[in-house]
């Protein structure tokens, strides 16, 4: 019981904070400079979490050709640089990890 009261917890808490800038919006001023930042938010984020999984996927830094999910992830780069399209981004990115040699 105790997983499932902290799942549901996280889940409002969550949905809290989320609806806390939806509802404060037009009736709080805020600063010009975070309103500038946070276009830039999204992707600080996404870039967080992925990074790590790129170039530590087995707790250690592992440069090297061998890492499959580096390779997938630089060329997904280069597909979404070159296309900027998300679904071939995607599609690529799979398509080198499902075949890159481990």
């Amino acid at each position: 019981m105790s997983v499932w009261l902290t799942i549901i917890l996280c889940g409002v808490v969550t949905f809290i904070i989320r609806l806390s800038f939806i509802a404060a919006e037009g009736k709080v001023a805020f600063p010009p400079g975070s309103r500038r930042v946070l276009p830039f938010v999204p992707v600080a984020t996404l870039t967080a979490l992925v990074i790590p999984d790129l170039l530590m996927p087995q707790g250690t830094l592992w440069l090297a050709w061998d890492n499959a999910r580096l390779m997938a992830g630089l060329a997904a780069i280069a597909i979404a640089a070159t296309t900027r399209s998300v679904l071939w981004t995607l599609v690529g990115g799979f398509v080198v990890l499902g075949v890159w040699p481990a």
